[in-house]
């Protein structure tokens, strides 16, 4: 059987599985017995990339039963240890193992709001709003220079509707984050607070994320300036092409 490699974000780890992404995503979803319910975020590397790693013991430890449904080798910095150009394929699983899965394209800025949103999923967990656009975002939190810096982070941007242009809008009942005012509190530092580019709005993720939050994309930024994007479907391939999982993204419990 073929061996695939997933770097998993929630919890960070290296596992291997003989199950293809739609099958490994339901699988960690939602369990062999169905008994339990969870989000899956997962990468799948590059087959040239899983073949290298692959060798030796961790290869006859693969071999040893058929078929195995995931086999962890790592769950410490594995991100910052993974090339860039290893990282094929972004999966998302919602918690009843529908997956949605997105390949990375060139990332371009477009003229967008004021400020964002941004949710980090590994190696840490912050949800941050920033005047940052998400390549600027990237740059600055994967820099060594800075006070506090990460070697490598997976981040998405979240909805911020019309407080991503104005603090005090109004008409924005449909965000569904919890304690909307102190969001808006946290915006309101950032326009103030010249020169202060981000703002912790929830210090780490205590449950799983709407993904019909997310805007824009997935990106994965390396230290030096390395970054990979993967979009998001549009509004209407999402109501269209991958309705299901949309349904099922829609249904979803979280924050």
């Amino acid at each position: 059987m073929k061996n695939h490699l997933y770097l998993s974000l929630m919890p960070e780890s290296l596992v291997a599985s003989h199950l293809a992404p739609a099958e490994f995503g339901s699988y960690i979803a939602t369990g062999s017995k169905k008994r339990a319910r969870g989000q899956a975020i997962f990468f799948k590397l590059t087959d040239a990339y899983a073949e290298k790693y692959l060798t030796g013991e961790l290869a006859e430890r693969m071999a040893a039963r058929q078929p195995r449904r995931s086999l962890y080798f790592s769950i410490y910095r594995v991100l910052e240890r993974t090339p860039l150009e290893a990282i094929e394929s972004l999966h998302l699983t919602t918690d009843d193992g529908r997956t949605l899965s997105l390949k990375p394209t060139a990332y371009e800025p477009e003229p967008g709001p004021r400020f964002h949103l941004y949710q980090e999923f590994c190696p840490v967990t912050p949800r941050v709003v920033s005047a940052l656009e998400p390549r600027e975002f990237a740059a600055h939190i994967t820099d060594p220079a800075q006070a506090v810096s990460l070697p490598a982070l997976v981040f998405a941007e979240l909805k911020l509707d019309r407080l991503g242009d104005d603090p005090e809008a109004t008409g924005i009942d449909n965000l569904p984050y919890p304690n909307l005012e102190h969001l808006r509190d946290c915006l309101r530092e950032l326009r103030t607070k010249h020169g202060k580019p981000t703002k912790t709005v929830i210090r780490y993720l205590q449950q799983d994320v709407l993904f019909r939050t997310f805007t824009g994309g997935f990106y994965v930024a390396a230290a030096g300036g390395g970054l990979r994007y993967f979009p998001m479907p549009t509004q209407e391939q999402l109501e269209t092409i991958y309705y299901p999982w949309w349904r099922s993204a829609q249904s979803s419990f979280g924050a």
